[in-house]
């Protein structure tokens, strides 16, 4: 079954070209767009979207609060087996908007100039329970977070040492880099790529490719103290 999907954002332009990118795709189908958060309540309810693709900043019912009622009603209703997860896709990458739509369940957080390929990567990620934030947004927070943390402690700790080339792999996604970016700089394959990190997130036992960011900066792996 393709990712169904509900694009909620009050620029017309927006919701054009979301659903453009994501309906060039096999395995993506866009049930329905949006001009503001109640419709996105509304849709939410009679579609029972995969992912909802939410703007902050629209009319009735901002993004923030559509993800905090989302995911309490998901909480609420476990046994419902049915959770639609939020990517907020956004102009505005201010800290406090990224921690409030993180914290209040966000399965994503990209910013609007984001590449096209980013986007379909993070709808694919929501969709199985992943999460995915812009890159730049993600360096920026963790390395504010790493001075505060430290070095992750024992429940950092691989299961065995990361190889120098999954050190080379982590480095780079840390710093904000795609799979496709790293594949480049480091003259491998994609797949190359994909399996350094999945064995990385396995010795890690990371949810994602952001908690292997976060202990890359935690452990000083990223800003070169190992």
């Amino acid at each position: 079954m393709p990712i169904s999907v509900v694009i909620a954002d009050d620029q017309e332009m927006v919701r054009t070209g979301f659903r453009m990118i994501l309906e060039s795709q096999d395995d993506i189908e866009v049930l329905d767009d949006v001009v503001d958060g109640q419709a996105a309540l509304e849709a939410v309810d009679r579609l029972h979207p995969d992912v909802l693709l939410l703007d902050i900043r629209m009319p009735k019912v901002d993004g923030l609060e559509v993800t905090r009622r989302l995911t309490a009603r998901a909480a609420a209703h476990p046994e419902s087996g049915q959770r639609t997860r939020v990517v907020i896709v956004t102009t505005f990458d201010l800290d406090e908007y990224v921690h409030a739509g993180l914290y209040g369940g966000a399965s994503g957080f990209l910013l609007k100039d984001a590449s096209p390929a980013m986007l379909v990567e993070a709808v694919r990620a929501a969709s199985v329970g992943d999460s995915l934030v812009s890159p730049a947004i993600t360096v920026r927070l963790l390395r504010e977070m790493a001075p505060a943390v430290g070095c992750g402690g024992p429940d950092r700790t691989p299961s065995e040492p990361l190889t120098e080339r999954e050190q080379d792999v982590v480095r780079a996604l840390a710093r904000g880099r795609t799979n496709a970016e790293i594949a480049d700089e480091l003259y491998v394959s994609l797949s190359t790529v994909k399996s350094h990190l999945a064995n990385v997130q396995g010795k890690l036992e990371a949810r994602n490719r952001v908690e292997i960011a976060a202990w890359a900066w935690e452990s000083g792996l990223a800003s070169g103290r190992t």
